[in-house]
């Protein structure tokens, strides 16, 4: 008899699992370039993300001492982890390449970028990543020529849609 398996899984489907997005990532800043990260974290955290997303809204990552850490993650608790669950809105220590982060770091202190998690995503080997964002804060004005144009390109398919018809 085959193992069952969970909802969120679909057999012989390999490749990227989304966790949890950060929709207003992509609103608030203007990101430039992405990097995908490894993410430090015990069983039960993931256990905890199989279980149900995690909260990315208000996380943002810092580099200090030749680290980068992610903060104000919230990861939740695993339901049957006990006394084994860690503080779900603990630091993350976050794995990249040496010179990707002394790039980073001089970047962010030169031009005042930021860095930000856009996703969190198990990749084809099961391993938790996330996808970082390096961006510059928009202007109140840049966000409604964003939401103009997108406004105006819904009505653009919206009309071709009912001339198809």
């Amino acid at each position: 008899m085959p193992a069952r398996r969970s909802g969120k899984e679909v057999p012989g489907r390999r490749g990227k699992r989304t966790i949890a997005r950060n929709r207003t990532a992509r609103h608030d800043y203007e990101i430039t370039e992405t990097f995908e990260a490894g993410i430090v974290l015990t069983g039960t955290e993931v256990k905890g993300l199989r279980e149900r997303a995690c909260q990315l809204t208000d996380a943002f990552c810092i580099i200090r001492g030749g680290e980068v850490w992610l903060v104000n993650a919230h990861i939740h608790p695993y339901s049957h982890g006990g006394v084994w669950n860690v503080d779900p809105d603990r630091r993350r220590k976050l794995l990249l390449h040496r010179r990707q982060i002394d790039s980073l770091d001089g970047r962010l202190r030169a031009k005042g970028l930021a860095l930000v998690p856009l996703e969190m995503y198990f990749d084809e080997h099961n391993r938790v990543k996330l996808l970082l964002g390096v961006g510059q804060g928009k202007k109140l004005y840049d966000k409604r020529r964003d939401l103009a144009r997108r406004q105006s390109d819904r009505d653009i398919r919206r009309a071709l849609k009912e001339r198809s018809h």
